[in-house]
């Protein structure tokens, strides 16, 4: 279930099988078992519609869930645009040498972290990533040894400035490893399951399902694709767009960086 909810078509067009394939092993025991009788098929429609509504409350809270991570990642992509930007300003404080050191560096380091967002590939992530932990190291090197050459609060600032650079980092990466649990995606996948089974076995056609009976399998498996594409930061069509960075790369006259 972890994998597949990386990819939100892959998980839409599986949940629309196994629900439409649970519907109809519903309708095949209404037709095999014995005559149920109208009090029984009320009964069955509170069943039903109780489960519906849990249904419907963990489709919402996964959704929420999912919706606060994607505005989390948006917030920490400004956090990293600011601390960058801060600290290109405040190299200027550094002696040239040292300062023109420190731009050069950081402006690569924003390359990186606009890859880091534009990329879709995985296995280009892991380049990514130790790309930018070697300019992290060299650009940590670079203010620590102005900062241990000159002890002063100007440089104790831009160390400081550093710090907020390489810790904003952390913070994006942990943003895009914190995901829907796994729990909460097998809890929506058995209440779906159990709602698509009651349906059919409520269904009043004992002949096969019907095509309404595809309803309820195609708008679940809607859901789960939407919450799917919100909490896979790689995958599907929304995805964090790193305008902050782009823009302060802008500003520096970069080139536009491409995935």
């Amino acid at each position: 279930m972890d994998n597949l909810t990386h990819y939100p078509l892959l998980l839409f067009m599986a949940a629309f099988v196994g629900l439409w394939l649970g519907a109809a092993a519903g309708s095949w025991l209404r037709r095999r078992g014995p005559e149920v009788n109208e009090e029984q098929t009320e009964d069955l429609g509170i069943v039903l519609g109780a489960t519906l509504t849990l249904l419907a409350l963990i489709i919402g809270f996964s959704v929420s869930m999912a919706s606060s991570r994607y505005e989390q990642r948006k917030g920490l992509e400004e956090a990293e645009a600011n601390a960058i930007g801060t600290e290109l300003l405040r190299a200027d404080l550094l002696p040239s040498e040292d300062a023109a050191n420190v731009r050069r560096l950081l402006g690569a380091y924003l390359d990186q972290r606009i890859l880091f967002f534009l990329n879709r590939d995985e296995a280009r992530q892991t380049e990514i990533d130790q790309s930018t932990g070697q300019l992290q190291t060299d650009l940590w090197a670079s203010v620590r040894r102005s900062a241990s050459t000159q002890p002063t609060p100007i440089t104790a600032l831009v160390l400081a400035g550093m710090n907020d650079v390489i810790n904003s980092q952390g913070y994006t990466q942990a943003a895009f490893w914190n995901r829907i649990p796994r729990a909460t995606w097998w809890l929506m996948v058995a209440i779906a399951l159990c709602s698509n089974v009651l349906f059919g076995y409520r269904s009043r056609n004992r002949k096969a399902v019907r095509t309404i009976d595809l309803v309820l399998p195609f708008v679940v498996s809607t859901a789960f694709l939407l919450i799917a594409d919100i909490d896979a930061p790689r995958h599907g069509l929304i995805h964090v767009i790193p305008q902050n960075l782009q823009s302060l790369a802008n500003s520096l006259g970069h080139a536009e960086v491409r995935p």
